[in-house]
């Protein structure tokens, strides 16, 4: 089963998201759980979360892909920083335990020139400091295009994090405009890619995926996301991500420069291929 859907906004509560998502032919969806280029969050409304858990469940929608900060680095170079960064994550993890069985995924950070295995080691802290054994959540470390001194563009980099972390509660995001802006030729070769993400994390660690297509070519490492199809990744990689045996029932968010009227549209097109 295709599980699809968007970035929304949650401003309204996580009921209005279903609908919302119900109303643009999607059966999962994303969303910030808080501001995404600040530390502000909205007020916890548990009421709304236990009704969203219900219709989730009678609606038949997959699992759903919360979604943190762009600004929480957790491997920030001051000091300062970076513990602020480490709380914001713990109280994300602590909010997701009210939609208990979902996702949260999040960009691992950028080390800012204090070197990759720096970088690694306090993103390991910082998830072993967050992260309790009984939370109902899993986290997703998002794969990225490699820009700047981020962390995670590399299968390696994000396998360091999860051995370091030691948690069954750690995967992977991958977000296809990013691992081919990295170097990951999903266009030519997604099986050899899936392969190598196999052999280096093992796909069962593969919980979901971001739909993008991309501005750039080919390891430009740039990430900028394009409509689907309109890209360097084409229509046919995302008909072959979409039907591929090893991927099929993860939930897929679209990420792509759209508002809602122009999702609906990239869903019933992906819906078309299946």
């Amino acid at each position: 089963m295709l599980f699809i859907g968007c970035h929304l906004s949650a401003s309204n509560g996580n009921v209005a998201m279903i609908h919302t998502a119900e109303s643009l032919g999607a059966n999962t969806f994303a969303f910030f759980t808080r501001n995404p280029r600040g530390s502000k969050a909205r007020e916890l409304d548990p009421a709304d979360c236990e009704k969203a858990v219900a219709l989730l469940k009678e609606k038949g929608f997959g699992k759903l892909v919360a979604h943190g900060s762009y600004t929480m680095n957790l491997c920030t170079a001051r000091e300062k920083d970076r513990l602020f960064a480490w709380d914001i994550l713990k109280d994300d993890l602590q909010r997701m335990c009210y939609l208990p069985g979902n996702f949260y995924n999040f960009h691992p950070g950028s080390h800012v020139g204090q070197g990759m295995d720096t970088g690694i080691a306090q993103i390991v802290d910082a998830l072993k400091y967050a992260l309790e054994p009984d939370y109902p959540v899993t986290v997703l470390l998002e794969t990225m295009a490699g820009k700047g001194s981020e962390v995670g563009s590399r299968f390696e980099e994000l396998k360091a994090i999860i051995d370091g972390v030691g948690s069954e509660k750690l995967g992977v995001c991958l977000d296809t405009c990013h691992v081919y802006d990295a170097g990951y030729d999903i266009v030519n070769d997604l099986d050899g890619v899936l392969a190598e993400f196999d052999r280096i994390i093992g796909l069962d660690r593969l919980q979901a995926l971001h739909l993008n297509d991309s501005k750039n070519p080919f390891t430009s490492h740039k990430d900028r996301h394009e409509c689907i199809g309109r890209g360097s990744l084409g229509l046919a990689t995302f008909c072959n991500i979409i039907n591929h045996p090893k991927l099929k029932g993860k939930p897929m968010i679209l990420e792509t420069p759209n508002e809602l009227p122009q999702y609906a549209q990239e869903i019933a097109l992906l819906r078309s291929m299946e």
